[in-house]
Parts: structure tokens; C-alpha cells; sequence
């Protein structure tokens, strides 16, 4: 009878306005798949790749880990904020001393900033009609 290795894996859970993000980092070569695509392929822009891999560049892990993740919701930045928070949660599940890093460099804080609710009487949130005295 052979005993079974459990599969080492952690999982994590991300939000950034309405964008959803559930990551799993597993030991590998530094391979991405989010919603069975690579990460140039669905995050078009430099900028955002970068955003998201700054939690890896700040542990030094970049490559140390194969990422899957389900994202859904919100925009191409919300959804790249989210990532960014779940592989920061992610890998301080790998690692307690990462902790510090990331919270330094502020990856451990959940963005608070949303769209704000258009109000009843008015065009937008804040703007309102053009006031005519007479």
C-alpha cells in the first residue's frame, strides 16, 4: 500500500471593486493560467502584469510558483487589483515571513475605493444640472 504525498497548494481569495479573484500558487515554474489563458494574453497591458507580479518581485518568488486563477467581475483593473491581493494572501499562507514585506509595501490592504452611487435628482454622483436663477 502506498502512501499518498498531499499536494502541496494554497489558495487565497482577492477583491478590488467589484472584480473577484480566487487564486492557487503551487510549487513550479512560474506558469500562469487565469481563466485557462496565459498572463499576456489576458492582461493586455505591461503596466497591469507588472502590478500584479509585485508581490512575487517583493518576496523574490517570481518563478517559484505556478499560478491558477478564476477571475470574474469588474474591469481589467479591478480584476488585476484583485489578483495582485489574493497572491499576496496566497503566499504569506506559503510563507509567515513574507508577511512583513508585502504588508510594507502595502500589498496585504484591501483597496476600499469604489464607484460611487449615482444620487436620485441628479445626472451623476456628484454633478449636478446646470442651477438657472430665473
Amino acid at each position: 500500500m502506498t502512501v499518498e504525498q498531499p499536494e502541496l497548494r494554497w489558495q487565497a481569495l482577492g477583491r478590488r471593486k467589484t472584480g473577484i479573484a480566487r487564486v492557487c500558487l503551487t510549487p513550479g515554474s512560474g506558469k500562469w493560467n487565469i481563466n485557462g489563458r496565459t498572463l499576456g494574453d489576458y492582461f493586455p497591458r505591461r503596466s497591469l502584469i507588472q502590478h500584479i507580479q509585485q508581490g512575487f518581485t517583493v518576496t523574490d518568488t517570481l518563478g517559484a510558483f505556478d499560478v491558477w486563477a478564476r477571475v470574474n467581475g469588474g474591469g481589467l483593473t479591478g480584476q488585476a487589483g484583485a489578483l495582485r491581493l489574493g497572491i499576496a494572501r496566497a503566499l504569506v499562507k506559503v510563507d509567515e515571513t513574507h508577511r512583513k514585506k508585502l504588508r510594507e509595501q502595502g500589498l496585504m490592504t484591501r483597496d476600499p475605493r469604489a464607484v460611487e452611487r449615482k444620487k436620485p435628482g441628479q445626472p451623476k454622483a456628484r454633478k449636478r444640472f446646470q442651477f438657472s436663477k430665473r
